[in-house]
């Protein structure tokens, strides 16, 4: 039991480590973006080229922990991740940071289907369900308080620091590796289904492609990329459902407690990442906020999370997870809207505390019921890795295609309501041109530096209102990717409880 709680430790390290990455950054990108001259779609590949790597290998590294063994895979993935992160607080330039990033997700693609086929492992059933609520509790609390560590390290050191906080907790996770963790021989055997992976990159990298750069490509080559990732994304279906081997065996999809859930956990996740990309360039850009504090601004929803989750977890165990999974998500949409109507406050307290106060609460109804439905929902554990690997590839893959998407969104509507409120206000078509140029920067785009105080003054102004705009009209749309996920629970049974 000793070495139990020792891989539970090192699993939630581990997890942590990779998921805060993927909301870490956000915090660092306004710095990021002026530090290296990035445009607003040079910020979505440095979230993207992890999310795009980690949401398609991800289902690689729950079929080679299931081969070759989970702790030496997931080790071996801690080790790559951390050196792929000094890598990238080493970069010197946002191209070898998108290099590095994709490296990153090697790594995170090897340790995270492992962590809770590892906890699967090595706790006996009776006591599961509390070990995979305490990891989800926990590294949910680290992904979204993310945002304040991030803020803290670009606020003091530097945004390179983000990346090099891996380092020592690596260290930590490798030791327990080493010296206390048990050792799970893999049961799989046979080929890797390495047609089904090529497939999946195929699909979710075009895809992604296209959405992001869809603004500045405005062009039949967009379409036809976008077109590909859809012919790939049906040709990785078709392979599964004939291979001998897949990389994702479909008839998990037979259990409607694992659809319903994977379901949820796709609109849910996507919502999400969306909201939390463009809120940091709000509150750093427009409100101007230090990094610091807008990662503090996150801390009702880690408060409310850290004290409700382990609270969901045994509640879904008295009353099925159903209820839970059903009300959370409609709370956190509730949130998400709230950040729209209370927007045009003057300060944190009436502008964002009570709209991240009330997504916390529907996350911490929400999370530790969702894992532990997906978790328990197959019948034979020996699947767990590969189940695993499933879950967290959805939640990633909605991530990079929210990211890429709510961006897409966001300099679409700011290009238009930016040229709209400058023509309002009688600025000249040199200006309006000008301007246009600079759209894909967002809230970063400054006037001319010609231009009088008259006209300065202006522009600033349409800016803000653009702005304003494009963040109003991506809340309200993770509003409703939230509260629409809610209907994935109601294909789980009424008194689905853990196994």
């Amino acid at each position: 039991m000793r070495n139990a709680r020792w891989a539970l430790a090192a699993t939630i390290l581990g997890s942590t480590m990779a998921f805060i990455d993927g909301t870490v950054v956000n915090v660092a990108l306004p710095v990021l973006q002026s530090d290296l001259h990035a445009t607003i779609n040079d910020a979505q590949w440095v979230v993207n080229a992890y999310l795009l790597v980690l949401s398609s290998f991800i289902l690689v590294g729950g079929s080679l922990g299931d081969r070759f063994g989970l702790v030496r895979v997931f080790g071996a993935g801690v080790a790559v991740f951390t050196c792929a992160s000094i890598w990238c607080g080493l970069a010197p330039d946002v191209q070898q940071l998108m290099i590095a990033r994709a490296v990153q997700g090697v790594g995170a693609a090897l340790l995270v289907p492992g962590s809770l086929a590892i906890i699967t492992a090595v706790y006996p059933a009776k006591e599961r369900g509390k070990a995979i609520g305490t990891w989800s509790a926990l590294t949910a609390i680290g992904v979204i308080g993310g945002p304040l560590l991030g803020g803290t390290l670009v606020q003091t050191i530097s945004w390179r620091a983000v990346f090099f906080i891996n380092v020592p907790i690596a260290i930590v996770v490798l030791w327990i590796i080493l010296r206390h963790m048990p050792t799970i021989r893999g049961e799989a055997h046979g080929s890797l289904d390495w047609l089904g992976a090529f497939l999946v990159i195929a699909a979710l990298g075009a895809i992604t492609w296209s959405l992001i750069e869809a603004p500045a490509h405005r062009g039949p080559q967009v379409i036809i990329v976008a077109l590909a990732g859809i012919v790939c994304l049906v040709a990785f279906v078709v392979v599964e459902s004939r291979a001998k081997q897949p990389l994702v065996p479909l008839f998990l999809f037979r259990s409607r407690a694992f659809s319903g859930a994977n379901a949820l956990t796709l609109l849910l996740y996507a919502a999400l990442s969306g909201v939390m990309f463009l809120l940091p360039f709000e509150l750093i850009q427009m409100r101007h906020y230090s990094p610091s504090e807008a990662g503090a601004a996150f801390l009702p929803v880690v408060a409310t999370m850290s004290l409700l989750s382990p609270l969901s977890g045994a509640l879904a165990d008295r009353i099925g997870a159903r209820p839970l999974l059903i009300a959370g998500p409609i709370v956190a949409g509730a949130g998400f809207a709230l950040l729209v109507l209370c927007e045009s406050g003057t300060s944190y307290w009436s502008a964002f505390a009570p709209g991240l106060f009330v997504f916390g609460l529907g996350m911490g109804i929400t999370v530790a019921p969702l894992t532990t439905t997906v978790m328990t929902s197959i019948d034979d554990e020996r699947h767990a890795g590969i189940a695993s690997g499933v879950n967290n590839a959805i939640a990633r893959a909605a991530g990079l295609l929210a990211t890429a998407v709510f961006g897409a969104v966001a300099v679409v509507v700011f290009s238009g309501e930016l040229d709209r409120q400058l023509v309002a206000r009688g600025a000249s078509s040199r200006l309006r041109q000008a301007m246009a140029a600079q759209t894909l920067r967002l809230a970063n785009a400054a006037a001319p530096g010609d231009t009088d105080a008259r006209t300065r003054a202006i522009v600033e102004l349409s800016i803000r209102s653009a702005f304003q705009k494009a963040f109003a009209v991506d809340m309200l749309g993770g509003a409703a990717l939230a509260i629409i996920s809610a209907a994935g629970a109601t294909v789980i049974g009424r008194t689905s409880r853990k196994r």
